[in-house]
């Protein structure tokens, strides 16, 4: 990768955000590459910065070296991710660089000590995003709903990156939705850090959200984001009935993070496993077909043998249709745990065993699938003659042919790729 160019550029402009504060200034008319890591909201923020951009005449390039800068948005997550992303800024460290997303909030001084960029804080975006409010032509639309979270959680540097609970308005969030219904968009994800705590800040909730966006008229589909137990659990009955308008998919994301309490409390998660259950049953008791993901955090400092074995014996008593395996990694400025660390050969076991079990009921669930017929909408072009189509309860459904978005139909599920089928699509349904 050539950045000679860039870099040429940056020796002869400062790289300092001009007075008045606004470091998106210093881009105005010039072509920009970006990268975004991360979770959804990420991508939202992105999603809402190239469109403030394209508004000042700048133009998104898809390489960084046709660029005359470069926009790293950036994760935090975990240990790992900070370390990738450090290594990837500091690929870019002698161009003319910009950093946003979560590090620059609470890692700033790990940036600065591998590269010199100008920093873009998120709220600045979103500032601006409202005086733009233009979409792109994304056939997925990404709409965020609030930021930051009620969470405590011990673990999380995101909550502290991302702040206190800010639930952005309902005709915000309606007409931001509504736009994109009108651009032609299939598939609509709702995103927060949080999003079952919508609403908890300004005395509503997210249920008379979801009521509100089903009355929407259109073609188009919802997927509800990530919901903490802690904050669904206090209204699961009305999340429960939210769901059966047909302009949601029947998927929900609920991260149990740990299958023995004292590992949830240590956490500071605020719920406990049967109250964790007792959400995924309503939901399955209203709809035996939903769609379930969860995370798991393996390696928590205290975690012994038989709180992972906790863990091991819910996942298989629930049956999660993905589950998401992280190992433990202390964050910078998180609440250090008094229990002893777990080794990291322990956590590596315990990772790679639960990723078993998971994997393997997957398959199972999906067994029984091959050779069904499910009806589909189509919300990605993948690439030319193949395209992403899901079904109501949000399935991966690959087709290979050139198909519309927002087409629907009927599909032959052939062939189990794990998280997604290969189907073939048919005339009509069973």
């Amino acid at each position: 990768m050539d950045l000679s160019g860039i870099a040429r550029q940056k020796s002869t402009e400062t790289n300092s955000p001009p007075k008045g504060g606004d470091p998106l200034e210093t881009l105005r008319d010039r072509s920009i590459y970006i990268e975004t890591y991360g979770c959804r909201y990420n991508f939202g923020d992105t999603a809402k910065l190239t469109e403030v951009l394209k508004y000042r005449g700048n133009v998104i390039v898809s390489k960084p070296e046709l660029a005359d800068a470069v926009i790293i948005n950036t994760c935090t997550v975990v240990g790992s991710t900070e370390r990738r992303m450090l290594r990837r800024l500091s690929l870019f460290r002698d161009v003319d660089l910009y950093v946003t997303g979560c590090m620059p909030a609470v890692q700033r001084e790990a940036i600065l000590s591998v590269c010199d960029p100008t920093f873009i804080p998120s709220d600045m975006i979103h500032c601006q995003y409202r005086t733009v409010r233009t979409i792109g032509p994304d056939s997925v639309g990404i709409v965020q709903i609030a930021q930051g979270c009620t969470g405590t959680c011990s673990y999380c540097i995101t909550r502290l990156a991302r702040g206190v609970l800010r639930s952005y308005g309902t005709e915000e969030i309606l007409a931001q939705v509504g736009a994109f219904i009108r651009a032609g968009s299939a598939e609509i994800q709702l995103t927060a850090q949080d999003v079952s705590a919508w609403g908890t800040d300004t005395g509503t909730g997210i249920s008379s959200l979801l009521q509100a966006l089903g009355t929407l008229e259109g073609g188009h589909k919802i997927r509800v984001g990530m919901m903490n137990p802690a904050t669904a659990k206090n209204h699961t009955n009305e999340l429960v009935a939210a769901f059966e308008n047909d302009h949601f998919f029947r998927f929900i994301h609920l991260p149990v993070q740990s299958g023995s309490d004292s590992i949830l409390d240590a956490m500071g998660r605020k719920y406990t496993v049967a109250e964790f259950e007792e959400i995924v049953r309503a939901f399955r008791e209203k709809y035996p077909s939903i769609t379930l993901a969860t995370d798991v955090i393996v390696g928590f400092p205290g975690e012994c043998e038989e709180d992972f074995l906790a863990t091991v014996d819910l996942i298989r008593r629930i049956r999660p249709d993905k589950v998401n395996v992280t190992r433990y990694s202390r964050r910078p400025f998180t609440t250090p745990s008094a229990a002893r660390e777990v080794p990291d050969s322990v956590k590596k076991d315990r990772s790679r065993f639960l990723a078993r079990v998971s994997s393997k009921i997957c398959t199972s669930e999906h067994e029984h699938m091959i050779g069904t017929i499910r009806p589909f909408i189509v919300t990605e072009i993948l690439r030319e003659g193949s395209v992403m189509a899901r079904s109501p309860e949000y399935t991966g459904i690959v087709l290979h042919e050139t198909l519309p978005i927002g087409m629907r139909g009927f599909a032959l599920l052939k062939k189990d790729r794990n998280y997604f089928f290969i189907g073939e699509r048919v005339k009509s349904g069973p």
